[in-house]
């Protein structure tokens, strides 16, 4: 899959639901591998936020980030457009401290990502992967998010409060592509036992029956529940009548849940790439989904890279006859044994480590060790074989080795390993000359990584 920017600009006004202030965001087309980016306009300098979870600072009623003395907040719904329109890049300038609330949903962002399009951008698109079942916890809250894998990112929730009105919901996203239809829509809520906290902390001045659903489940005073509605300047509505209090009637039967839903796909975009994987969210809200993306993060940012998923049960896209007919190596020198994806500018290779393999007679005989040099080598091999793929009639060229850089080792190779390697290219192929980046994995363990410079020869 290719990166995807907006093909132009557009813009969109309306209140901040917290400031109350008219805003105005844009929404900009940004270059390859620029992700999403805010840009508060209105301040000296015109300071950038990257859109990454450890830029996250408040998440009371809303998720807010900040870079130094700059802060925009009520991103999520903005974020969870792009992610499901699957916009990869975008600058998004603001010119307030909150993106503004406009219905309380998602939608009109995303029918302003239909109306301008999408434009396909020479880069892949990098995916986080979930591997292995994970479970994140807020023991103060109760609230836990499930991570499993899967061959889509598809996302349920399920939300339950102390409220006869609002007791239990779920909602389930299967497929990206149904997110207008399910679940864009969902306007964000609050229940009438909350808004007096929140007035008092100077919050949800921009607050109305426009853009919020208002749950009215413990009935009060018709005095107090007066003096609440004329503060948000809303009508008045009569204290013995339970239920649910918007202006436009309901989305959906369960549109609290779908609106969490909603809001974690805006959350979770905070990853810095798209997710693949199964998300289980119970009792999810702002601070726990935030939580969840800037331990991902972390763990981004401590492997570099995720190792390439290996199916053996998958037929390979290279079997060892076509590699020996594209590569002059032989035994004992020939370090690749099947390849399983080859992109535009990627290639991901396999190598299976036996006890036989003739250089652990020599290293070591006791404790056999796969020499590093030969881990660069099988990496180089690959790499050629990604260069190879560029030209038409492959066979009739050789690639050649010009530099090899920046080598580092990290764990030791032994017999029964089997190794994943993945080349991508650092830049375009220019005058017969490719620069690359390979990885070498075991299991999820980056053990050998290293960039090399190459250059492509006709055989004479």
């Amino acid at each position: 899959m290719k990166q995807h920017t907006l093909k132009e600009a557009f813009s969109l006004s309306g209140k901040g639901l917290h400031t109350g202030l008219d805003i105005r965001v844009t929404f900009k087309p940004a270059e390859e591998n620029h992700g999403y980016k805010f840009q508060r306009i209105d301040l000296d300098g015109q300071p950038v936020i990257e859109a990454l979870a450890e830029n996250v600072g408040d998440t009371m009623r809303g998720t807010g980030l900040s870079k130094g003395e700059a802060s925009v907040s009520t991103v999520e719904h903005a974020l969870a457009a792009l992610a499901a329109m699957q916009v990869d890049n975008c600058l998004i300038e603001v010119d307030a401290p909150e993106v503004p609330i406009l219905d309380g949903s998602a939608i009109l962002f995303i029918n302003e990502i239909e109306r301008v399009g999408l434009v396909e951008q020479a880069a892949e698109r990098d995916y986080y992967i979930v591997k292995e079942k994970f479970e994140f916890k807020d023991d103060d809250t109760g609230a836990s998010i499930l991570l499993l894998p899967d061959d889509e990112f598809v996302v349920t929730t399920h939300i339950t409060f102390d409220s006869v009105i609002l007791d239990n919901q779920f909602a389930t996203l299967n497929n990206l592509a149904d997110f207008k239809k399910e679940i864009a829509a969902s306007r964000t809520f609050v229940f009438v036992r909350d808004i007096e906290p929140l007035l008092e902390n100077n919050l949800i001045k921009g607050g109305d029956l426009n853009n919020a659903i208002v749950i009215y489940e413990r009935q009060i005073t018709q005095d107090h529940l007066d003096q609440l509605a004329d503060k948000l300047h809303v009508a008045r509505h009569d204290a013995t009548k339970l239920g649910y209090i918007q202006h436009k009637e309901l989305a959906f039967s369960n549109e609290p849940a779908r609106h969490k839903l909603l809001d974690l796909i805006g959350d979770l975009a905070l990853i810095g790439k798209p997710m693949r994987g199964r998300v289980i969210a119970t009792c999810p809200g702002h601070t726990i989904n935030t939580k969840l993306a800037r331990q991902i993060r972390k763990d981004i940012k401590q492997n570099g890279v995720q190792s390439p998923v290996y199916d053996p049960n998958v037929a390979p896209v290279m079997d060892i006859n076509r590699i020996r007919e594209l590569l002059p190596h032989r035994y004992p020198f020939l370090l690749v044994d099947k390849i399983t994806e080859i992109g535009s500018n990627h290639i991901i290779g396999v190598k299976s480590v036996s006890g036989n393999e003739p250089f652990f007679q020599g290293h070591f005989p006791q404790e056999p060790v796969m020499p590093g040099v030969l881990l660069v080598e099988a990496m180089a091999q690959i790499g050629g074989l990604l260069v190879l793929s560029t030209v038409e009639d492959p066979e009739k060229y050789s690639t050649y080795f010009m530099k090899i850089d920046a080598v580092k080792f990290r764990q030791k190779v032994v017999p029964g390993d089997t190794l994943l390697f993945r080349l991508e290219f650092l830049s375009e192929l220019r005058r017969g000359i490719a620069s690359m980046k390979g990885y070498c994995f075991v299991g999820e363990k980056l053990v050998c990584e290293a960039e090399f410079m190459a250059q492509i020869i006709k055989n004479k």
